[in-house]
């Protein structure tokens, strides 16, 4: 007799988070190097806090935001790259001759992925606290973010499934990442989009939903309950997540049919 759902769940979820600790080149990345990068865009960039219009006189609070998204872009290479690393070694195909459900195994490895993306989030915001930023929202939006922060998690672990589960390779999940990491740049990440002066550039970040999920998490940082900017945020990654849950679970499916 088959296991309960949410035993195998549990054992998949403890083996993704378990996976990740003991490889230092997937855990500390998505920690160290989008502070680094904050740190460093902070020292460069602070004399955009004199545009008049700018939002706040601290760059560093502004920047804090894009962490949060940066970390989660960490998250679609993790989880793919685990999962296609898994069907290359055939543990996948042993798996699917078990009573281990397919569901099971895609939330497994997505609930590792969201436990990942809180402790990010965690680490974000102690940094954050640490060097002077005072949440506008309050502890009440801190709160909030950890949740905001394991949506963003659900979809974009949930995408690195899909590819993963799609290609069957990590090096190809590797290759899309430069990708995905272009729309980052492409985004409000350095300046808000009422300031962006060039028109194409603002054209692009306007279009762009990673902006409005920088701009959910930097409401809650710097301007407090901005219900427009909540509302677009959750709204896109929660579609996000929707969309690559469905696109992940018809992957699994068609893999599935050929093991």
């Amino acid at each position: 007799m088959s296991s309960p759902l949410l035993t195998q769940v549990g054992a998949l979820a403890q083996r993704s988070i378990m996976r990740t600790a003991r490889q230092p080149a997937s855990a500390i990345p998505p920690l160290i190097f989008p502070v680094a990068l904050l740190l460093m865009n902070s020292g460069g960039l602070k004399a955009s806090t004199e545009l008049p219009g700018f939002p706040t006189d601290s760059f560093f609070a502004f920047a804090l935001a894009v962490p949060f998204i940066q970390g989660a872009l960490f998250s679609t290479m993790n989880a793919g790259t685990d999962l296609a690393r898994d069907i290359q070694t055939g543990f996948f195909s042993r798996l699917s001759l078990t009573p281990v459900r397919g569901s099971a195994l895609l939330a497994g490895q997505i609930t590792g992925i969201v436990v990942l993306g809180i402790v990010q989030a965690v680490f974000y915001i102690s940094v954050g606290l640490l060097l002077g930023v005072r949440f506008a929202s309050g502890p009440a939006g801190i709160a909030l973010l950890l949740v905001y922060a394991a949506l963003v998690a659900v979809g974009f672990g949930a995408l690195g499934s899909f590819l993963a589960l799609r290609t069957g390779s990590g090096e190809s999940i590797q290759g899309l990442f430069p990708v995905l990491f272009v729309f980052l740049f492409i985004s409000s990440m350095n300046t808000p989009r009422d300031l962006i002066a060039v028109p194409w550039f603002h054209f692009l970040a306007s279009i762009n939903p990673v902006s409005y999920l920088i701009e959910c998490v930097r409401s809650l940082i710097i301007t407090g309950w901005d219900a427009r900017a909540l509302a677009l945020g959750f709204s896109i990654a929660f579609v996000l997540a929707i969309v690559a849950l469905i696109a992940a679970s018809w992957a699994l499916s068609r893999r599935m049919e050929r093991t």
